[in-house]
């Protein structure tokens, strides 16, 4: 065994209580390095006089370099103490706090701790987010129901987005169309900024308390989240706490008074007066934009003000979380204050951050429920849209992620293939509307709650911002009703079965070199595989199936392949670019 490799601590994402009654224990070791591995545990304070348990670990994730094994454990009394014997070969090797030993150690008092399990302690974001399907909405850009509110300068709908172009739309609109939201099937909306600013994407925030007026009012708002609430629709509000905007009032007073204004210290000034030098701000500010000055959420006023916005809006509107805007820069504590702010109000609201890469610190369950998956989203584009890696290295990514994370973080994952900061996924695909489908039926099978950016679904085509957010198209015969039709059937599938919300995921096949790829879903006696092929060349796939499983039908309830089951093997036929999703039926 290649010692190197093997890796455990205790706590984040390798010793975690995965409820009130369960801890999930992880290692890692080289990929197919080790034969099992066993875990001993037993009470940190009758171990002398009652033994350990063991149990037997299974690998749940691999990817390039290494296994990781997990098993779950439910001490009586709430807490354990715990070693590991790993098997390869004719060697056996025990591993606790003080490293590897060629016998099983005597003294208990040297093994790993998981210390006690305390209920406070427990991560658990709010169990609705994994029967979610999102839906994020640009409100300048999805329908004018009021012209009344219109900007000044408003443009006819449909015309070509610009940076700093707009075309009226508001929560009216929303509020119009909320019987075709109900056709597509979605039960969640994400909206981009609603609060009063001076750019059509708003996150320039000038009134964190009030509804932009081109949008309609706080009453608007609060209408259209009690319609959402009827049709069993969750609405979640974007939060741009990094920073305020240029016409923000204590900016605009620190700006007239430098240091003397009382409000000098909500931002990171540098040096007085605010201005812009050699065309760099003398304060910190989002990228280097003059108008998005960062607030300093270490001030004790800049907290009270911020945590008062976030439960103004769930308290008082009714709101069910919140989206939170370039998450990560700012710090940690002001994170845990919101959460506790937040969930004092309602303890169901989800907390969502917005982090492109590893964000581990973040989500041990005391500030976010989950992060925007954009690393689930590189992979997922990488292998089914842009061509550039095969099964294998995308079964190794998906392995990898499954990993970083305590479980009920990887269920609760925001994931998306395209937003209002990326080009659309049609013209990613380059109008290849088999390339969008595999991606999304991808999305749709993954843990995690999938989310469609508007007008996705009806072929909105786009490139980078400003590309990426055209108006909706409403003329039904200008939309694509095959895609819509797609997109709603992945919506209903996803509902059906629970082994896609937050069944467990098996790889069945990953070849080095070959462009398929086929992974298993299941839960409560559901089983699904979801078979790929992102090459150019229809493929048949021979995937043998897990133990346990006997006789049965199968049925493809998705896609565009055929299945037949023979014996323990199911085979599958794909044509290129193609997928089938197979229920298997009586297979226990």
């Amino acid at each position: 065994m290649l010692r190197e490799a093997i890796f455990h601590r205790p706590k984040n994402n390798w010793s975690y209580a995965y409820n009130r009654q369960t801890i999930h224990i992880r290692i890692r070791t080289k990929r197919g390095d080790v034969d099992w591995v066993t875990l001993l545990h037993g009470d940190k304070y009758d171990w002398h006089e009652k033994g350990h348990d063991t149990c037997e670990m299974k690998v749940f994730a691999q990817d390039a370099l290494f296994d990781y094994w997990q098993v779950a454990v439910s001490p009586r009394f709430r807490r354990l103490k715990y070693g590991f014997r790993l098997h390869a070969g004719n060697e056996n090797l025990w591993l606790n706090e003080q490293g590897f030993h060629e016998k099983e150690p005597a003294n208990p008092h040297l093994y790993f701790e998981f210390p006690f399990l305390n209920p406070a302690d427990v991560f658990e974001p709010p169990a609705w987010v994994k029967d979610a399907v999102f839906y994020q909405i640009f409100p300048e850009r999805f329908a004018n129901g009021d012209r009344s509110n219109d900007p000044e300068d408003v443009e006819p709908w449909g015309g070509e987005p610009k940076i700093n172009n707009f075309f009226g739309g508001d929560l009216q609109g929303v509020l119009d169309h909320l019987d075709y939201l109900q056709k597509l099937g979605i039960n969640a909306i994400y909206f981009n900024p609603l609060f009063q600013a001076t750019t059509n994407h708003k996150y320039d925030t000038e009134d964190y308390l009030k509804v932009d007026s081109h949008f309609g009012t706080n009453a608007v708002l609060k209408n259209l989240v009690g319609a959402c609430h009827d049709r069993g629709i969750r609405v979640l509000l974007d939060a741009v706490f990094n920073h305020s905007g240029h016409t923000f009032g204590p900016f605009v007073d620190v700006l007239q008074n430098g240091a003397t204004s009382p409000y000098a210290g909500w931002f990171h000034v540098r040096e007085f007066p605010l201005e812009v030098r050699d065309g760099l701000p003398t304060y910190d500010a989002f990228a280097f934009e003059p108008h998005m000055p960062k607030l300093n959420t270490e001030n004790a006023e800049v907290q009270a003000y911020l945590l008062e916005v976030a439960r103004y809006w769930i308290e008082e509107i009714g709101v069910d979380g919140w989206r939170l805007d370039v998450a990560n820069e700012v710090d940690h504590r002001f994170w845990r204050r919101f959460r506790d702010v937040v969930k004092a109000v309602n303890p169901d609201a989800y907390i969502l951050g917005e982090i492109w890469h590893d964000s581990l610190p973040w989500l041990s369950g005391d500030q976010f429920d989950a992060v925007m998956n954009y690393p689930l989203t590189e992979a997922i584009l990488d292998y089914a849209v842009r061509g550039t890696i095969d099964g294998r290295q995308f079964a190794d990514l998906v392995g990898s992620l499954l990993a970083a994370y305590p479980q009920q973080a990887t269920e609760a994952a925001f994931n998306l293939l395209g937003s209002h900061d990326t080009p659309r996924l049609l013209t990613l695909s380059k109008g290849d509307k088999r390339r969008m489908k595999l991606a999304a039926a991808i999305q749709f099978t993954m843990a995690g709650t999938p989310c469609i950016y508007y007008g996705d679904e009806i072929g909105l085509t786009g490139t980078q911002d400003p590309g990426c957010r055209k108006c909706m198209e409403w003329d039904e015969e200008k939309q694509d009703r095959d895609l819509f039709g797609f997109f709603a059937g992945l919506v209903r599938l996803r509902g059906a079965y629970r082994a896609l919300r937050d069944g467990s995921l098996e790889i069945l096949q990953a070849v080095t070199g070959q462009s398929t790829m086929a992974y298993l879903r299941q839960a409560d006696g559901e089983q699904l595989v979801i078979a790929l092929n992102a090459g150019k060349r229809k493929a048949a796939l021979s995937l043998q199936l897990p133990n346990g499983n006997g006789p049965g039908e199968v049925g493809v309830m998705c896609g565009d392949g055929a299945a037949e089951l023979r014996g323990r093997k199911l085979h599958v036929s794909l044509p290129p670019l193609g997928f089938a999703i197979v229920h298997l039926d009586s297979l226990f």
